[in-house]
């Protein structure tokens, strides 16, 4: 199996469309933020991973998120089991508490079965303040 994407969201939505196709509309996709609150703040953003089976694989697996600060720690770790029909993508919801002190970037490392990771920065910034 195969990351294609991995991406911070606001909303996921499936659809269909004619013929045997489906569409996912992604809202909000975002690699940074304003922090909710002032430091230190805990947020859990929506993090979607795209996974697609080649017709020739079984279609079971492992997929592991490591979340890691600025220093390369890990900050939160994810993992659960994954399944997609040969031949077909799937899209999967990984959820973290991230802890920031201050502003900052983390980064979730995704990776199916020990396979190369897809890394997806998460920034979050000052508070906004009226």
């Amino acid at each position: 199996m195969q990351i294609i994407a991995a991406l911070f969201i606001d909303d996921i939505e499936m659809r269909q469309v004619p013929g045997p196709s489906t569409r996912i509309d992604l809202r909000g996709v975002q690699f940074s933020a304003p922090a909710p609150a002032p430091f230190p703040v805990t947020v859990e953003p929506h993090l979607v991973v795209l996974v697609r089976c080649p017709a020739d694989e079984t279609g079971s697996g492992v997929l592991e998120t490591v979340f890691t600060d600025a220093e390369g720690e890990e900050v939160a770790r994810n993992v659960q089991p994954l399944s997609v029909e040969p031949g077909r993508f799937r899209q999967q919801l990984v959820r973290a508490e991230l802890t920031y002190a201050g502003p900052g970037t983390i980064e979730a490392h995704c990776r199916i079965d020990h396979g190369p990771a897809t890394v997806v920065p998460y920034t979050l910034l000052e508070p906004v303040v009226d």
